[in-house]
């Protein structure tokens, strides 16, 4: 209860994180587990929703947030539910990131463009993203200039 009163987690997680204090019961860990889940004190869906919004508010790529939920142990088809239905454009969340790090001036030299790309691919950001914030000429400072 102490993990879940702190913030969500899923079930992956809390297995982990209870499985080292208590190695021996893993029966009794399930158990406990699949309780909480009956009484609505755990969810994967309220969590993968709850870690997505937190991750677009870092201005991470939606790349990213999966790798990162895979991780956690969430199933494919929520992570993919979770991060269709975020409302988010990610190509602008993609050029606020851009800008926030390089300002808003284009990047014209190939290292240049190559130093951003990796950059935004780290953050979590797929090609279409990436090509988009580096084909955006000079000072476009909104998604309606890509």
């Amino acid at each position: 209860m102490r993990q879940l009163a702190r913030r969500e987690h899923s079930r992956v997680e809390l297995v982990r994180k209870l499985s080292v204090d208590f190695a021996a019961e893993a029966v009794l860990i399930e158990r406990v587990l699949d309780q909480l889940v009956a009484e609505g004190l755990q969810s994967d869906t309220r969590f993968a929703e709850a870690f997505v919004a937190s991750r677009i508010r870092r201005g991470q790529g939606p790349q990213r947030i999966r790798r990162e939920l895979t991780e956690r142990g969430i199933d494919v088809e929520l992570i993919q539910h979770t991060l269709t239905t975020a409302e988010v454009d990610w190509c602008a969340l993609a050029l606020t990131v851009s800008t926030q790090k390089f300002g808003r001036k284009s990047a014209e030299a190939w290292p240049e463009r190559a130093r951003r790309a990796r950059f935004l691919q780290y953050r979590g950001f797929g090609a279409d993203e990436i090509q988009a914030i580096l084909a955006a000429p000079a000072g476009a400072g909104d998604v309606d200039a890509l």
